[in-house]
């Protein structure tokens, strides 16, 4: 249509009017979107629409026609190959988004949505449009009595926040079901953060002095015959409790260092226990939530918004809150940001 409309234009104007050089529009448009076939073929039919001008209102062997055709031809086979490029780029980045979700789903697998008398659901919202999986992480396990959960966030971002939070993610699948009391699953995470980020040496392998990378994350224990949750809080936002409309936050009264600082504290992290019946809902989440900031610099309101949908399944509430939080971001977050909701079910 528009070497259509740029030929019909050119022949009926005068002659001293030349818009046949608007016709390398229509081949350098079409590499934007198609592949070098498709901007080939539109690049002939524009050489073809310029000699048929040259035509018309003329002669194709004039110097001026000549020269416009020859400069077409030659910007047509450019863009044509750009295209070809643009599509090998389009398919290699397909193939490294393949190889991402992969690793997404090794490193952050989907919770159960039901296990035991828990009904669970989750979100991970990535800062980097992207990237599926940053340095937040969450995680869920069944013991033989009920379910332990865990999530965290990895000090820093990139790849190595991801490594850290396979670590912490691995350590947790394979002794949440194994250990029996809770501290002493915290401390075998502990001892997984601190040996990945030390060598043989006792120095940093990612340069950073001891320290300096660190992990907060909350653990708990959920039983299947006693309406309670305990909790092991280290240096994590605390979870909110959300009950008969209202929003109770899980404070603990002495929490544990993050993990990898546990040098910092004398004796085990102790327990915490909270009331957990029936219908209730417990809502974890990063500081990726609450520290999100709209275009006024306020911070999210998790706590308010929260509690206008208390009575909402957990998997309406996190909608709710992912649409409501990508909002009051204006789009974009600039942290990544993990949640889960957690119902007892009768």
């Amino acid at each position: 249509m528009l070497i259509a409309v740029i030929t019909t234009v050119d022949v009926l104007t005068p002659h001293h009017v030349h818009l046949a050089p608007f016709l390398v529009a229509a081949p350098a448009v079409t590499a934007s979107f198609e592949g070098p076939v498709m901007t080939g073929i539109v690049g002939a039919v524009a050489v073809v629409a310029s000699s048929l001008v040259a035509a018309v209102r003329g002669t194709i062997t004039d110097l001026n026609y000549t020269f416009q055709i020859v400069a077409l031809v030659v910007i047509s086979a450019i863009v044509t190959l750009f295209a070809q490029l643009r599509v090998r780029h389009e398919g290699q980045l397909t193939r490294l988004r393949s190889v991402a979700e992969a690793a997404q789903r090794v490193v952050l697998r989907p919770l159960p949505r039901r296990t035991g008398p828990l009904r669970i659901a989750s979100m991970y919202l990535a800062a980097d449009a992207e990237a599926k999986i940053g340095g937040d992480l969450y995680a869920a396990a069944r013991t033989s009595g009920g379910t332990r959960l865990i999530i965290g966030d990895v000090r820093g971002k990139g790849l190595e926040a991801v490594g850290d939070a396979a670590v912490v993610l691995g350590a947790f699948r394979s002794a949440a079901h194994l250990q029996a009391e809770l501290p002493v699953l915290v401390a075998h995470l502990e001892g997984s953060v601190v040996a990945d980020l030390a060598d043989p040496d006792g120095q940093r392998t990612d340069g950073d002095v001891a320290g300096e990378t660190f992990v907060t994350a909350a653990v708990l224990d959920v039983p299947d015959d006693e309406s309670v949750l305990r909790v092991i809080n280290c240096g994590h936002p605390a979870p909110l409790l959300l009950r008969r409309g209202g929003v109770v936050p899980l404070d603990v009264r002495q929490p544990a260092p993050p993990l990898g600082l546990a040098e910092f504290m004398d004796g085990d992290p102790a327990v915490e226990t909270f009331g957990f019946a029936t219908g209730d809902v417990v809502l974890l989440y990063t500081d990726g939530v609450i520290e999100c900031r709209d275009t006024s610099g306020a911070f999210y309101p998790l706590t308010d918004r929260v509690t206008r949908w208390c009575g909402e399944t957990p998997e309406m509430l996190l909608a709710l809150l992912c649409e409501d939080l990508l909002a009051h971001a204006g789009g974009s977050l600039g942290d990544d940001a993990a949640v889960v909701a957690i119902e007892r079910m009768p």
